[in-house]
């Protein structure tokens, strides 16, 4: 079973230039209801044998999920600093301490916000009305995130594919559709392939680094450490993608498999390509403004008597100037998030969605409904620590 993409760049433009100046103008409360237009959007795109997939994610669920994990945040950052400030200077006479604390205090709870948010989505997705799940769990995924993420640095990144596996699989083990578990198979082992452009660009960086401290000029030994940066970016893009292509290939789901054929050239080039047309797109029209206004600059100075200099925008209320700097900053960020959405997010849930392929399809009709999950607080710490922003 083959699936389609079916959305078009056009909509899909107007629908987030459209939603994000209604949140400008609500101050922020019309994001709930943008993000859920948008979803909406990229799910009905989605058609796996043709069918669309839904999504009936409420926004006053994530308005008021928000408010509570606001309220809870609040609660626990004031009394956690002010213990660790008390602390900091007590014992180390400074506040240092206090803010490295503080921050490995919240990774924590990024975690744990990530888990959450996922859990919320897939509960609001439906597809041939049979509702996906994720079973609770986020704390356990926090404190494995944490356990697999020091393992991974102390191994200087060589664990990094097991930290990938085991955090899916405790996804995956407890995700659902329908009645049907879904299972990650599999070793973590089989990943390390997908590291092969980034052990590439770690021997690149040490050649880089032997031509910068023991080569005759320097001109080599930059050349080759940027050529080692382009091979990072690349490696991290090349595993990223391969990983997901081997996971996707081990999941099964009641005798239903998945395969996913994805480029991680065309992945690069999407993000390469889309922020730069985008950057294009918003910073022409500022270079012409920019030359107008200095054109209208050196003409005023060029009269002899000089008394219209710059008359245009002395004269102007503070307040007018206050106003019109906002909207041509809040206007920029409006056009920007359509444009990224346009040509990035767009183009690269289209490749995947084009490379999925459901195995056996004919024992998805003895998949029956499962019970809905309420999902308290919705995305609501997601949103709170800003990693729930995404589609």
């Amino acid at each position: 079973m083959r699936t389609d993409f079916a959305g078009r760049r056009a909509p899909l433009f107007w629908l987030a230039l459209k939603t994000g100046l209604f949140t400008v103008l609500t101050l922020g409360i019309y994001r709930f209801w943008m993000k859920t237009r948008l979803r909406r959007w990229y799910w009905s795109a989605i058609r796996p044998g043709g069918q669309p997939l839904e999504y009936v994610g409420d926004p006053i669920e994530k308005l008021l999920g928000f408010l509570i994990a606001v309220v809870i945040l609040a609660f626990y950052i004031g009394i956690v600093n002010l213990l660790l400030m008390f602390l900091s200077f007590s014992l180390f006479q400074g506040n240092g301490a206090a803010y490295l604390l503080s921050f490995l205090g919240v990774i924590p709870l990024w975690f744990y916000a990530r888990y959450r948010a996922r859990r919320y989505i897939l509960a609001r997705t439906r597809w041939r009305g049979l509702r996906f799940g994720l079973a609770p769990g986020a704390w356990g995924y926090a404190g494995r995130a944490l356990w697999h993420w020091t393992v991974t640095l102390l191994s200087l990144g060589l664990l990094l594919p097991r930290m990938t596996f085991h955090l899916e699989k405790y996804r995956t083990d407890r995700t659902s559709y329908g009645t049907a578990m879904m299972v990650q198979g599999g070793r973590w082992q089989m990943l390390y392939p997908a590291m092969r452009p980034l052990f590439g660009a770690a021997a690149l960086t040490g050649v880089a680094a032997l031509a910068l401290n023991f080569g005759p000029t320097p001109a080599p030994g930059i050349g080759l450490a940027m050529l080692a940066a382009a091979a990072a970016v690349y490696g991290l893009v090349h595993y990223r993608v391969r990983t997901l292509e081997m996971l996707t290939a081990n999941k099964t789901l009641d005798g239903v498999a998945l395969t996913l054929d994805a480029s991680p050239f065309r992945i690069l080039m999407i993000h390469v390509l889309g922020y730069l047309l985008a950057g294009v797109a918003i910073l022409l029209p500022l270079m012409v403004l920019g030359f107008v206004i200095m054109g209208l600059h050196f003409a005023e100075l060029a009269t002899e008597s000089g008394a219209t200099q710059i008359v245009l925008l002395e004269n102007l209320p503070r307040w007018l100037l206050i106003g019109v700097s906002a909207m041509l900053y809040f206007t920029i960020f409006l056009i920007w998030s359509a444009l990224t959405h346009t040509f990035v997010t767009m183009p690269v849930t289209r490749h995947y969605a084009r490379g999925l392929r459901v195995l056996n399809p004919a024992r998805i009709e003895a998949i029956r409904q499962r019970p809905r999950d309420e999902v308290v607080q919705a995305e609501g710490f997601a949103e709170a620590l800003d990693v729930g922003a995404s589609i």
